[in-house]
This record gives C-alpha cells, sequence and structure tokens, in this order.
C-alpha cells in the first residue's frame, strides 16, 4: 500500500493503479476497496473522485467532453472545421497516454458491461457533435448534422483503435487526413478564398447541404 496520503493520489495514478487491478485479477474480482488501498486513498475518496468501479475506467471522458463543451461553445469560423479540431484534441489525449490507453482498451474488451458503457460513450461524443452543428448551422437538415457528427466520431474511434492495437505508427496526421477525405465526402471541404474584387465566382459540391452553402456564401460576400 502506498504511503500517501488517502487524499494525494491524483485521479490519473488511481486510473492506472484499477487498471492493472482489473488486468491482473479480473473486473468482477476487483473490489473498490482493493483499488482504493493499492492507490493509497480511502474508499471514500474514490466514490467522491469517481462515482463507481466502472466510471473509473471511463474517467478521462467525462474530462473530455466538458472540454470539448467549452471548447465548441466558443465562435468558430468553420463548424464542420472545428468537429473535426474537437475530435483531434481528444486523439490527441489517448496518444499522449497510449500505454494507459492500451490497458484500458484490454481490459474493456474483456467485459461486456464496459463494452456497453464504452458505445454509450462514444454516442455522447457524437451527440455533442450533433447538437453544436445544429446550433452553428441554423437550418441547416438534421440528417446533415447526425451524418457529419458520426462519421467524424467513427473515424476518430477507427484510428484511436489502430493506436490503441499497436499494429503501426499512428499520428495526429493520420487522424487529419482521415478527416479531411469525410469533410470532401460531405462536400463541407474548406475551399480557396477567390482573388476576385469585383466578381465572384462560386462553385460548390452538389451534395453539400444548404446551410454550409449559406454560410459560406455570407461569409465571403460583402
Amino acid at each position: 500500500m502506498s504511503e500517501s496520503s488517502p487524499s494525494s493520489a491524483a485521479p490519473g495514478a488511481v486510473v492506472a493503479v484499477a487498471l492493472d487491478l482489473f488486468a491482473t485479477r479480473g473486473f468482477d474480482a476487483t473490489s473498490v476497496e482493493q483499488i482504493a488501498q493499492a492507490a493509497g486513498i480511502s474508499r471514500s475518496t474514490f466514490f467522491r473522485t469517481f462515482g463507481g468501479k466502472d466510471d473509473v475506467v471511463f474517467a478521462d471522458h467525462e474530462v473530455l467532453l466538458e472540454q470539448l463543451r467549452a471548447y465548441l461553445a466558443q465562435p468558430h469560423e468553420n463548424p464542420w472545421e472545428a468537429v473535426c479540431e474537437a475530435s483531434i484534441q481528444v486523439f490527441r489525449h489517448f496518444a499522449a497516454e497510449a500505454d494507459l490507453g492500451r490497458r484500458r482498451y484490454a481490459v474493456v474488451r474483456q467485459v461486456p458491461a464496459l463494452r456497453d458503457r464504452e458505445i454509450v460513450t462514444v454516442f455522447r461524443y457524437e451527440r455533442l457533435f450533433d447538437e453544436y452543428l445544429r446550433r452553428a448551422l441554423p437550418g441547416l437538415d438534421p440528417l446533415d448534422a447526425v451524418s457529419f457528427a458520426a462519421a467524424v466520431t467513427a473515424v476518430h474511434n477507427g484510428v484511436l483503435r489502430q493506436l490503441l492495437r499497436g499494429q503501426k505508427r499512428v499520428s495526429v496526421a493520420t487522424l487529419r487526413a482521415a478527416l479531411d477525405m469525410a469533410m470532401q465526402r460531405f462536400g463541407v471541404h474548406p475551399a480557396p478564398v477567390p482573388d476576385a474584387d469585383e466578381v465572384v465566382v462560386a462553385v460548390f459540391p452538389r451534395r453539400m447541404p444548404p446551410a454550409e452553402l449559406a454560410r459560406r456564401l455570407r461569409s465571403e460576400l460583402p
């Protein structure tokens, strides 16, 4: 047991301890008391910080979702790019702690209840992006909003899984390129700004959502 005081262990350290115990003893066979003792904190501190045994596995996501809400609440010139950037911020976080992420991934894969919780957590990101696009682009077809939100989330998760499985070198550039392709498919990839002063000729993909077309015209015309 750690010699630290009951409230001194950082949340990240407690998560790491919990994942180690889940990996060696099994999720169901590990109690909150065992996690708290191994992390050098009290049982009450654990519950106050995380809420429950399964919550400790997904603690990072609660912090990230709050950070993304704050980020998307700021003004952004291009809402589609803002959603992609939010996705990249999540990836940067897990890429910076790739070893911990791989341990979490291995535990989640082995526990059906955690896999179900993961599905719900993924949907929370998707819903956050969907709701943001509807606010940022009034008149946007809800199907366009939810489709793009789902696509960005799926692309992010696909690239992140490559990182966590350790199959090959995966960087932020890999995710950014995949998100660029997603924007191209939806017809919302940023286009060059015309140089002409008096005549503006705008060419947009047929599949571009009308709300995005209107946004671009408003931003380019005086």
